[in-house]
């Protein structure tokens, strides 16, 4: 069955033993095939088999079929339902009574809350001051108690590992959890249904433990198919954990991918993707915002940073994939204000803005002839500030200074050349 048609990275790379020959000294995994097959009944009418679509342009760049698994589209628009629901599910009767808790800026708070929902159990969910009011308002939709305590992420954790211990409830971790693990892993038993000529596998990879989880399905049937993991490089922890052959905390994280934005691996997770998985990348936020503004304007999906972090990757190395394909869109749950932060950022960097400042003769109707010039040249004007008052100016001098909408690189050049022609000093 074929698939369904509905900047140069960083690298972590190891030799990869085969799964049956590991060093009889190491403990073997926590998660496995059966545990990733029985999570897939778990989960049978409560997570929905997404859809694998081919893309066009990534294929024609790659020079390989590349197919996207658009788990942006599982319901509450990430893949932590898929874990949530299978943790939750696994707790003793007398558990569930008491409840559980989590600490999340958006989509495992989703997760979470729509699993308790369903299993009928009762979830609080901890979320940063300033998380965006569209996830706030989702997570208490999806019927969980919703407090808002700390400023960053860390200190929400701390929040709720305190109010776990007070009250008893159960803490559902994000990605360190061999149930957690296995209710990602579903994942990788459908891309191999969907599309079983793939050859690699490309998964954003936070804490671990989607990562983790398709590769322990993955491998188990398709030891041949490679899976490559990708972070952003300013929330990097896999490379420097895999290189010291323990978890590895990175201080600060920053990236605008917040699905991430990790300190540290898991420590489940962490020996599964040590043994199992084949490569970890980093990309840039010049990447990641332009693999954004790639599938919403090429593949028609609202995709979040993290979701579009393989994108990056195959955009960042293009002959680096043996193919055919697979990126996972792991969520599209990004803040409209967010969004058009990342567009704008998306579309400098791949030369769609020009920003510039000429200098021109300040007379009546200056402007105007220059803007003409503009229009010719097919460039479309954001912005004009007109400058006259600067001493470095002469006494018949202006500066103007432009903001220009361009269709890339090629054509940012023509419109420089289109100014020098017509007599204007350009400086950008």
């Amino acid at each position: 069955m074929s698939c369904d048609t509905a900047v140069m990275s960083n690298r972590a790379t190891r030799p990869r033993p085969h799964p049956g020959s590991r060093a009889r000294s190491r403990s073997l995994p926590a998660v496995t095939l059966d545990d990733v097959r029985g999570a897939q009944k778990m989960l049978a009418g409560v997570a929905r088999m997404t859809a694998m679509a081919h893309n066009h342009h990534l294929s024609q760049l790659l020079g390989t079929p590349v197919h996207l698994k658009c788990e942006n589209l599982q319901r509450t628009g990430s893949f932590k339902l898929r874990g949530a629901y299978v943790r939750i599910a696994g707790l003793l009767p007398e558990e569930r009574a008491v409840g559980v808790v989590a600490a999340s800026a958006g989509n495992h708070a989703q997760g979470v809350a729509l699993a308790s929902s369903l299993l009928g159990v009762r979830s609080t969910v901890f979320m940063p001051v300033g998380a965006p009011l569209p996830k706030v308002a989702a997570t208490r939709d999806y019927g969980a108690e919703v407090r808002l305590h700390g400023q960053v992420v860390d200190e929400t954790l701390a929040a709720a590992q305190e109010y776990a211990e007070r009250t008893g409830a159960v803490f559902i971790h994000p990605f360190d959890h061999p149930d957690i693990v296995a209710g990602q892993g579903t994942l990788g038993l459908e891309i191999l249904e969907q599309c079983p000529e793939v050859r690699t596998l490309v998964v954003g990879v936070g804490g671990g433990g989607l990562v983790a989880g398709i590769a322990v399905a993955v491998k188990a049937v398709r030891p041949d198919v490679k899976v490559i993991g990708v972070q952003a490089a300013g929330a990097a922890a896999y490379p420097p954990s895999l290189e010291a052959g323990h978890p590895v905390s990175v201080p600060h994280p920053a990236t605008m991918a917040d699905g991430i934005k990790v300190g540290r691996p898991g420590d489940v997770p962490f020996r599964l993707v040590e043994d199992l998985v084949d490569e970890v990348r980093t990309v840039s936020e010049d990447a990641l915002s332009s693999a954004l503004l790639l599938c919403l304007e090429r593949a028609k999906m609202v995709v979040e940073p993290a979701g579009a972090s393989p994108v990056a990757a195959l955009l960042s190395d293009p002959e680096a994939f043996e193919g055919p394909v697979v990126a996972l869109l792991s969520g599209g749950n990004v803040d409209p204000l967010l969004m058009q932060r990342i567009l704008t950022h998306g579309m400098a960097a791949a030369g769609r803005y020009l920003s510039l400042r000429l200098r021109l003769t300040d007379r009546p109707g200056a402007l105007a002839t220059l803007l003409g010039v503009l229009s010719v040249a097919d460039a479309n004007v954001l912005d004009v500030s007109h400058v006259r008052t600067d001493p470095r100016l002469g006494l018949t001098e202006a500066e103007v200074e432009l903001h220009l909408e361009t269709k890339g690189p090629a054509h940012c050049a023509d419109v420089r050349e289109a100014l020098r022609e017509a007599g204007y000093t350009v400086m950008d």
